[in-house]
């Protein structure tokens, strides 16, 4: 790993911390943003020539707390009844910590954090690209990239969304007792998000996009060190660690799409499926059970299956059954279509599909089609098969997934 690879996973992991360390003493959570920014990109021009300091989440809160000093002083020579606005604690809270002084018994804020990014007062949507600024460290050009948007569209998206947490008077401080369950399902359901944005890129010219999922995986590894008796952070880390093992064996050199089934099991990541495992049958033992470890459980017994044909599609079956029941949804009964019918036929299967018709929630999506598709191509229904892979393709926006559907179209007229 080169000095520069190491700073920018240093500073990935330090950006939260820091930013949290600034909203508890200072408030403003844009002018902390903003200090905590240029404190990482003084950091990252810095650094890697002259190597990383000895305490460098302290050097990184001092550099940011000087920029706020600064900013403070500003407004006070141009607008002095603002200061109390801009430096809400006091006495003292405008002062550089000492170094070693400014995470005090070692506490970590990147939990309270992730709260309040995922305040109710945001649409999903901007919680999620303010999680990737604020707690994952990108900058508003890579969060743009991300979602495939012009800087220019992205920047006031996120100015907004600060604005709308100052708004909404959120002050950063863990939620109360009774919100703390609601919230934190909101945080895995933004992490979960950005994973799935990332495995299956939703337009593109690639199947996969490697830098969110990464960031997924470690910002919710970062909420399990903070809960680790918590089955559903637990369920939901081992759920984005074997889905992601497949990853290498997704896609041919070319880029297409290569399905579950005719994967490489060989290219799988083994240290990923087995550290997984673990996460999923040490949470479903001890915590009640919940809708990510049971997809965690359902995507375990598809890795740990030899062959594709060795694949415990009854016992699949059986825990979307439940999942149906605790958790209903319809990409989770679309998925559960797809199990019925490898044990109990493909008619079954489509007619399972059939409920999903009316549901405008996922009508219009190319999933939709795509496996009903597979189901009645399963079924012999070839013609049919045909016209729904060529509509599955014409709904998706993703290349890759767009030329896979196209061949199995070809591949039923030839």
């Amino acid at each position: 790993m080169s000095a520069s690879e190491h700073v920018e996973g240093l500073l990935r992991e330090l950006a939260p911390q820091v930013l949290g360390m600034l909203l508890r003493r200072h408030g403003g959570f844009e002018e902390c943003e903003d200090a905590t920014q240029e404190a990482l990109l003084a950091a990252a021009t810095q650094w890697p020539c002259a190597g990383v300091p000895e305490n460098p989440r302290s050097w990184l809160v001092t550099v940011a707390s000087r920029r706020l000093i600064d900013q403070v002083r500003s407004e006070q020579a141009r607008r002095r009844r603002e200061v109390t606005a801009a430096v809400r604690e006091a006495p003292g809270a405008g002062l550089a910590p000492a170094p070693g002084d400014e995470h005090p018994g070692g506490h970590d804020d990147t939990l309270t954090l992730l709260f309040l990014c995922c305040h109710p007062a945001l649409t999903p949507a901007s919680q999620v690209a303010l999680t990737l600024r604020a707690v994952g460290g990108l900058t508003t050009a890579e969060v743009a990239r991300a979602f495939l948007l012009p800087e220019a569209t992205m920047a006031p998206r996120i100015s907004r969304a600060k604005q709308r947490i100052r708004a909404a008077g959120a002050s950063f401080e863990p939620p109360a007792a009774h919100e703390r369950a609601a919230r934190l399902d909101t945080v895995l359901h933004v992490l979960y998000l950005i994973f799935n944005e990332g495995y299956i890129a939703s337009s593109g010219p690639d199947l996969h996009r490697g830098e969110l999922t990464a960031e997924a995986i470690r910002l919710t590894r970062m909420v399990h060190r903070s809960l680790p008796d918590d089955g559903e952070v637990a369920g939901l880390l081992a759920l984005m660690l074997l889905t992601d093992a497949r990853r290498a064996a997704r896609t041919t050199p070319d880029g297409a799409l290569v399905p579950l089934a005719e994967q490489d099991r060989d290219r799988w990541d083994t240290a990923l499926i087995d550290e997984g495992a673990a996460l999923v049958t040490g949470a479903m033992s001890a915590s009640p059970l919940g809708p990510y470890q049971l997809q965690a459980a359902i995507a375990a017994l598809h890795v740990q299956a030899p062959r594709a044909e060795d694949t415990d599609w009854e016992q699949i079956r059986i825990l979307y059954t439940i999942l149906t029941r605790i958790a209903p949804n319809p990409m989770v009964t679309l998925n559960h279509a797809v199990a019925v019918a490898m044990t109990r036929g493909p008619r079954a299967g489509l007619e399972l599909l059939e409920t999903l018709d009316g549901d405008p929630r996922i009508a219009r999506h190319h999933r939709l089609p795509a496996v009903r598709a597979h189901l009645q191509e399963l079924a012999g229904e070839h013609a049919a098969a045909r016209e729904n892979y060529r509509l599955a393709a014409r709904r998706t926006t993703s290349l890759p997934e767009q030329r896979y559907l196209r061949d199995r179209a070809d591949g039923l007229d030839r």
